[in-house]
């Protein structure tokens, strides 16, 4: 059985439709802190603690809100940043990975590959120079990892 906090009296007081704004207001700040620290070490506990929601409640509301659990969200974004690091080209894979906040090379690559289609080695060697001269800002568009496991197709990066 999932424990929930005891809802305060005014929340007790709120219409359906209230508690739902608050929730989203609530996930949204998940979400913003995620982004924020995607570098930090972060768990689904700590974040429920933070909005004061269980972290079963948490999972459950911000798959239905994101279309992806909260740790499948932070992944998204790390390997996001992963890959404008490895396009730089300056740093080793394995740099990579424990500056984005992963601490295992093998659960990075992992996902790295199912988001991206390809092992974060072979997209350095492949990226690297092929967005020069590239504003960031499109760069980052481009070469947007696919979430849910929807890999593009080897071909492209």
């Amino acid at each position: 059985m999932t424990s929930r906090p005891v809802p305060t009296v005014r929340e007790q007081r709120r219409s359906p439709a209230e508690q739902r704004l608050s929730d989203l207001a609530r996930l949204r700040r998940v979400r913003d802190r995620i982004d924020r620290e995607y570098a930090q070490p972060l768990d689904v506990e700590a974040l429920a603690r933070g909005v004061n929601m269980s972290a079963g409640h948490l999972s459950r509301q911000f798959r239905l809100a994101y279309g992806e659990s909260p740790y499948g969200y932070l992944m998204t974004r790390r390997i996001e940043r992963a890959m404008a690091l490895l396009r730089r080209g300056d740093l080793s894979v394995t740099e990579v990975c424990f500056t984005v906040g992963c601490s295992s090379l093998g659960t990075f690559s992992t996902r790295f590959t199912e988001l991206v289609g390809m092992p974060p080695s072979a997209y350095r060697r492949r990226a690297t120079g092929e967005t020069e001269g590239m504003p960031s800002c499109v760069a980052k568009q481009v070469t947007r990892p696919v979430r849910n496991r929807e890999a593009r197709p080897s071909g492209r990066i």
